[in-house]
């Protein structure tokens, strides 16, 4: 059986007037993340978790922030574009582990429509999806709620 491994981590600012976006799902919140795209930090780790499973670099270069095409752009077409090149090399997501560093806001009740989300954009059933949550304990950016962060592992099978 051909397996391959990929670690994805990304990291963002928030700020006030944009709406929070984790795993193509808008989470209610006065702030939200600053980037580029919508800046969803799930969907941007799991895309480089993709990449670098398939030795293909990392989001910033398939879709850098100087390319106005980008601009704003859900990152769901992102992801939907990194799925493509992973299905061209005939792998598909085996499992996905995802964990989200973030002081505020809770998010136990959007993990299942994360969930939902993130298996439908693989074309898996959900239980090949897991999502965690955790705080900083009030420590560094994330704890004093300037930013959030996730991290993303994949494995992926040959189909």
């Amino acid at each position: 059986m051909n397996l391959k491994i990929g670690l994805g981590q990304d990291v963002h600012k928030l700020v006030e007037g944009r709406k929070l976006i984790l795993a193509g799902v808008e989470i209610p919140h006065d702030k939200g993340l600053l980037g580029h795209s919508d800046a969803d930090v799930v969907i941007h780790a799991v895309c480089d978790a993709i990449l670098g499973a398939l030795g293909l670099g990392d989001i910033g270069e398939h879709f850098p922030e100087d390319d106005a095409a980008y601009k704003d752009i859900a990152s769901m077409r992102l992801l939907e574009k990194v799925v493509e090149r992973m299905q061209a090399q005939a792998y598909k997501v085996n499992n996905l582990d995802v964990i989200i560093q973030a002081e505020a806001p809770k998010l136990a009740e959007h993990k299942s429509q994360m969930k939902f989300h993130l298996a439908y954009a693989l074309a898996v059933d959900e239980n090949v999806v897991n999502i965690k949550a955790t705080t900083h304990e009030g420590l560094g950016f994330i704890g004093q709620n300037k930013g959030m962060a996730a991290m993303a592992v994949v494995l992926l099978i040959k189909e």
